[in-house]
């Protein structure tokens, strides 16, 4: 059996959803699962959240219908919504709320004939200039979504760019720019913005709903804060063993392309875990691992199956436990070293890693 293994945390997973609770007390919760809930597995997340939280959001009508077909009965909000009249019918018997985001979904909604409804999202485009109707078109669009009868409720909705960023100024923008279209309106819908920023850096955004992501799983969405800061836990810990030692001499060289030589007589540790599994074969020089709480750094290219760590100065013996990420070596850590964000770690740990949930 392959040592390498991926264990997903449901008490870490609740602990992280009472964060956004305490965070935003009075805003119901549209909890994040797309993507396989960040690489979490999106059945056992949806399983762990359903009591808990007021709607789940998907991606796309598929990862919804996967969910209806596992059981999973909470409320599930489709992001991009839906393109064709048998993918409006498979979600309105699926019950699933639609974000709307242009004319041609309009023009399904209104062309539909059917006896059921369902709760819009209207997405406005405040300032990130990828989905949604411009705010001059935006009250067209609901008061043609205002007169069907599919529409149960019109919830308007935008999205950050810049949350993650105190020092930017385009999210004052965006809601300056949200604030004035919900004034226009002639009646006052429930609003959505705040994402896992929005909920921790902008209480003014959480409204009546808040949509929280890499928080739920337990990384920072602030470069310069910690999870730890911000009371969060890792809910995903990928790890795995030493399966060999192996001895060498100072000036030789280990790996593909020999990119890195022995400045001195160097113990080396074999890591059963490799970019096959998910592990950033980009990786930056000096990360380490955990070998029995020690960091241990990784040396030479990450392979496909194995990566070698050097265990000179620490106490390690082949079958030792290799934690890559989770509690005590974060993911953000491991993402900034490879030059990119805990979203996309977590995104691509493949099926290779024997899974577990406790």
């Amino acid at each position: 059996m392959r040592d390498a293994q991926l264990t997903i945390n449901r008490s870490a997973l609740l602990h992280n959803l009472r964060q956004v609770k305490l965070a935003a007390p009075h805003a119901k919760v549209l909890a994040m699962v797309k993507a396989d809930a960040y690489g979490h597995g999106a059945l056992v997340v949806a399983d762990t959240l359903s009591p808990h939280v007021d709607a789940l959001g998907v991606a796309f009508l598929e990862e919804a219908l996967a969910l209806r077909m596992a059981g999973i009965r909470c409320p599930i909000a489709i992001l991009e919504g839906v393109f064709s009249a048998d993918e409006l019918a498979a979600a309105l018997s699926a019950q699933c709320y639609l974000v709307v985001h242009q004319p041609a979904q309009i023009a399904l909604l209104h062309d539909y004939r059917g006896d059921l409804d369902t709760r819009v999202w209207l997405k406005i485009d405040s300032g990130m200039h990828r989905l949604g109707f411009s705010p001059q078109a935006a009250i067209d669009a609901y008061q043609q979504l205002n007169a069907l009868a599919v529409v149960k409720e019109i919830i308007l909705t935008s999205h950050f760019a810049c949350a993650d960023d105190l020092q930017s100024a385009k999210t004052r923008q965006q809601i300056a720019v949200f604030e004035q279209l919900s004034q226009a309106l002639p009646i006052t819908l429930a609003k959505s913005i705040a994402n896992s920023a929005g909920i921790l850096a902008w209480p003014e955004t959480h409204y009546q709903w808040v949509r929280p992501g890499i928080m739920l799983y337990g990384s920072s969405p602030f470069a310069d804060k910690t999870a730890s800061e911000l009371k969060l836990q890792p809910v995903m810990t990928l790890s795995s063993r030493l399966i060999a030692i192996q001895q060498i001499k100072t000036g030789e060289t280990v790996g593909y392309g020999s990119t890195w030589q022995a400045t001195q007589d160097t113990r080396l540790g074999v890591v059963a875990m490799g970019y096959g599994d998910g592990y950033p074969r980009h990786i930056g020089r000096d990360t380490c691992v955990l070998i029995n709480g020690q960091r241990a750094a990784i040396v030479g290219r990450v392979s496909m199956d194995m990566m070698t760590v050097d265990i000179t100065h620490i106490s390690a013996e082949r079958g030792d436990a290799v934690l890559l990420w989770g509690d005590g070596l974060t993911a953000d850590e491991i993402a900034a070293s490879a030059n990119t964000i805990s979203y996309e770690l977590f995104c691509q740990a493949t099926t290779r890693a024997e899974r577990f949930v406790v």
